[in-house]
């Protein structure tokens, strides 16, 4: 692994805004769920957002494959990146806080981790990165609780699908690493979030029934946050401060959200989370620093090598 980028000030300035961002679009969510269905709240993020990044691609202007086969690798993407993971963490935003679904959330780089080794040559799992995928994944039952997966609920089912989404984030970016690295990433983002589209709009109207525009202020402020600013903006964003930090760095972004949407979720909707939760995060932030790697490497607790 190549050694880190050292983050200047608008590096940080920018990794703390996405991460807000992010952080905060967890609230929304929420918020639109109290008059919209799952669906159609997912059907609304990848249609307003992919409507405004064919604008930006447009105006850049990118030119568009004609082959097939990358408008199907765009589609696969949508799936892995989109429709699954927003709609598990949509429907289980309706039976656990917002806060603890942004800790399980976190999980996306222990999951992208073990994804990562399974498909990759290059990707093997070190003594530190398998250090980091247990402390991970012990954070995770933490947070949960044996309890809580004994008595199987649906409060626990929710806690589920959340880390089912995650693990489709880790196919997502297998997969993005696999098909799509050639490819400009804002034309990849519009791509993806077409074809996610194209698959929840028809399946918001089929399940849900026809959209209703008739909505509350509070209800059209979410919607427009989580998709104009949450999905469109933050994936412009994204790859800004991936290209000025490096992949490396972006693991803090993992870091910062939940504390974004804990503090949001107990201001706004008075959410207290059980103490497990906080100590459940705490174990699988040092984890996800672990993979990192930063804190070996200033402590040499262990060797790297130049593969690591």
């Amino acid at each position: 692994m190549s050694p880190q980028k050292t983050l200047s000030p608008r590096a940080w300035a920018e990794l703390l805004l996405l991460s807000t961002i992010w952080g905060a679009s967890f609230l929304s969510i929420r918020i639109a769920l109290d008059e919209i269905p799952v669906l159609t709240l997912v059907a609304h993020r990848v249609g307003w957002a992919a409507m405004v990044l064919w604008v930006v691609v447009i105006a850049m202007p990118i030119p568009l494959p004609r082959d097939p086969r990358v408008w199907a690798a765009f589609f696969v993407m949508g799936c892995l990146n989109n429709i699954i993971p927003f709609s598990l963490m949509a429907w289980a935003q309706l039976h656990i806080e917002t806060g603890l679904t942004s800790i399980l959330n976190a999980t996306t780089a222990v999951f992208g981790v073990l994804v990562a080794a399974l498909v990759f040559g290059d990707e093997r799992l070190t003594l530190r990165r398998t250090l980091g995928v247990m402390l991970g994944f012990l954070g995770v039952v933490t947070a949960i609780g044996i309890g809580a997966l004994a008595q199987f609920d649906l409060r626990s089912l929710a806690q589920l699908a959340v880390l089912g989404g995650t693990l489709s984030y880790a196919f997502a970016g297998a997969w993005a690493r696999s098909v799509l690295g050639a490819h400009p990433p804002q034309l990849a983002a519009a791509g993806m979030l077409t074809g996610s589209a194209l698959v929840m709009v028809p399946a918001a109207i089929l399940y849900d029934g026809p959209p209703s525009f008739d909505l509350a202020p509070r209800t059209w402020a979410a919607i427009g946050y989580y998709a104009l600013i949450g999905t469109a903006f933050a994936y412009l964003l994204y790859y800004r401060v991936l290209a000025m930090a490096g992949s490396g760095n972006l693991l803090l972004c993992t870091l910062l959200i939940p504390p974004v949407a804990i503090v949001l979720g107990a201001v706004v909707l008075i959410e207290t989370l059980n103490p497990n939760a906080y100590l459940g995060f705490a174990i699988l932030a040092f984890g996800l620093l672990i993979l990192d790697g930063r804190i070996l490497r200033k402590g040499h607790i262990l060797h790297r090598s130049p593969r690591n």
